[in-house]
This record gives C-alpha cells, structure tokens and sequence, in this order.
C-alpha cells in the first residue's frame, strides 16, 4: 500500500478515481483536542536550509526497488541507523508490497545496507503481503519496531510489532494495534514514552475514503490502548483538506514536542507540515499554516506528487527531517526552529 487514498490501486496514478464527481463523502467531523483558533499562538516556525539526497549502498533486491519511510535514529555505538520500506517499483509486478531493511551511516547522508531484510512479509497470514513503516523505539535496553503487516490481498493492513535484544535479534510479536470496522488500516506509528513508563500512540487509520490520525494510550507495546480524542483533524480549505497521517516528533525546543505531520487532497497531493502540543500531548499550541516541504513541481497531473516525512534526528542547533519523495526515493531536510 503507498500513499494514495484508502481502496486505491497501489501505484495509485491519480486518475484512477473522479476528483470531482463525488465519489468520496468529506471526512465525519470527530471530537478533537482544543486547537488555537489562529495558528501562530505559541510563535514557533520552522525554516528548510537545506534539501540533501540519501543515498544506499546497496546490492541484490533492494538495488532494484523503490524507497519508502526512512527511519533513522542516533546508534549508542556511534553513527546512525536506518530501518527502510522498500517496494517493487511502479509498473513491475508486484511480489509484496514491501519489505524492511537495516543499514548504518557514519554521515547521515549515504547507508551500507544489510544483504538482506530485517523485517520480511511471512510465513504468517498477518503480513504475508507486506512489511511497512517501521518506526523504532528504544527502552530499558530493547529494541522494538513497529510495522504494518499487510495480508495477502494486499489490500489490507494493520499495526504490527517484533521486538528483540538488537535489530538483527528481533521476533515478531503479533498484533499492536488492530483494525477495527470504523478504525481500518491502523498504521504509521509516532510512540512517545513518558517519565512514568506509559505509552502515547499517534497512528494513522482509514475512515470513508480517508486517512486520519488516532491517538491512544497504554501500559505497554502493545496495549491494551485508551482512545484519546482526536488530537487534530483535517482543514477544509487547507493544503491538508482530506487525509492527515502521523509523522515523527521533535523535542529540541522549549515547550512540548512538535510533529512534523503528513497532509494532503482528496487527491492525494501529500506535504509536509508540523503542529505542536503541550509537554504531555494532550493539546495543540500551535500549526503551521502553509506546509514546510512540498515535493517539486510536476508536469504532468498524473504523475505522483508525495512528500511523507517518516523520521527526525536532533542535531544541535538544528535538526535532520528524513523523508519519502514520489514514493521511490529518500531526503533529509536541514531544519531550524524558531521560538
């Protein structure tokens, strides 16, 4: 499944359903966290001072698929670490819809991958289609990642964890958080650990052809979970008007923590945003108004149009947004907050 809309094909073209003939309803209005009513309140901004290209060393099957939710985090040995999505590229046949890789970087910019995943579709029903978006969480020495497994429709998935003593010693679990008939497709996890050991859980779901953010929280990886709220919800005139989908959290400026969310169209036309709440996530302060990173401009309206921002690495002054573009190929943005 890429970014497209919910029960779209998965090389979703754009054209592939009427933009205009009202095939989709508007997402239900749901109760949400208090937002301010301008954005601006709390005088955060962010500014792009640098847009770089990632590059893996890479060999066998990954060397030929496209690239997608790039997680990268600080190594306790040094370096940083790389859990990536990988996919058959658009138009080839598709075996899976993806498959998760480990690689190392001494720079940021270019990783030596693994031979082979780390994270494969099977043998099991849960992600016999699919491994995708990983994102790690480090705790009490253990190593835990959170994916969506998708069953062998391709069609369907729900949030899935394995977890181990290191990346290359890790099982799966089984089910985090599953799909339910008004919550599909549980996916794209942002977990925050609190001083007290409980769990926060940002995830995406699908509801009446739309993608949405869920909040809920836990005793453990894998629940049971306590619905929240919502904690924001689509802008009917913003660049983020239809689908909303998690992104990774910031912590290097005063306050609370800023996500660096995911929005877009009804047509799927995915930016990159970001929206801040107070220390314990339980209120928005402050939301960007135009989106930070836009994906370069196409010619042709068909083509795809996606930046999705998967993971984020403080570094001093300034920090390093890692993110997918088209679905096939990896940035990092060199960001700088203000206030």
């Amino acid at each position: 499944m890429r970014h497209e809309p919910p029960g779209a094909p998965s090389h979703f073209t754009g054209t592939a359903f009427d933009i205009d003939g009202g095939l989709f309803s508007r997402p239900p209005k749901e109760t949400s966290m208090n937002e301010p009513d301008l954005p601006g309140t709390a005088q955060i901004d962010f500014a792009v001072e640098a847009i770089e290209p990632i590059r893996l060393n890479a060999s066998g099957d990954l060397a030929g698929r496209d690239l997608m939710s790039p997680f990268v985090w600080r190594l306790e040995t040094g370096g940083l670490g790389l859990l990536v999505r990988a996919v058959p590229r658009a138009g080839e046949p598709a075996s899976d819809t993806g498959a998760i890789w480990y690689g190392t970087s001494s720079d940021g910019l270019t990783f030596a991958m693994d031979e082979q995943p780390v994270i494969a579709p099977g043998p099991g029903p849960l992600d016999i289609g699919g491994c995708e978006d990983p994102t790690v969480v480090l705790s009490q020495g253990g190593f835990l990642v959170y994916y969506t497994g998708v069953d062998a429709s391709m069609a369907s998935g729900q949030m899935l964890y394995a977890s181990g003593p290191d990346v290359h010693s890790m099982e799966k679990k089984g089910i985090a958080l599953a799909s339910s008939k008004t919550q599909g497709n549980t996916k794209e996890a942002t977990v925050e650990l609190t001083e007290a050991g409980k769990w926060t859980l940002f995830y995406e779901y699908a509801r009446d052809q739309a993608s949405l953010i869920g909040l809920a929280r836990g005793d453990g990886p894998a629940g049971p979970w306590h619905e929240q709220p919502q904690p924001f919800a689509p802008r009917p005139d913003g660049w983020d008007s239809w689908h909303l989908s998690t992104g990774p959290m910031l912590h290097n400026g005063a306050g609370g923590p800023v996500m660096f969310y995911n929005g877009a169209t009804r047509d799927a036309r995915w930016r990159i945003g970001w929206i801040a709440f107070d220390k314990d996530c339980t209120r928005v302060v402050d939301r960007c108004i135009e989106p930070l990173i836009v994906p370069p401009p196409q010619q042709d309206r068909s083509a795809s149009d996606i930046a999705f921002a998967a993971s984020v690495v403080e570094a001093g002054d300034v920090a390093h947004l890692y993110y997918s573009l088209a679905d096939r190929m990896l940035e990092r943005a060199v960001i700088r907050r203000f206030g």
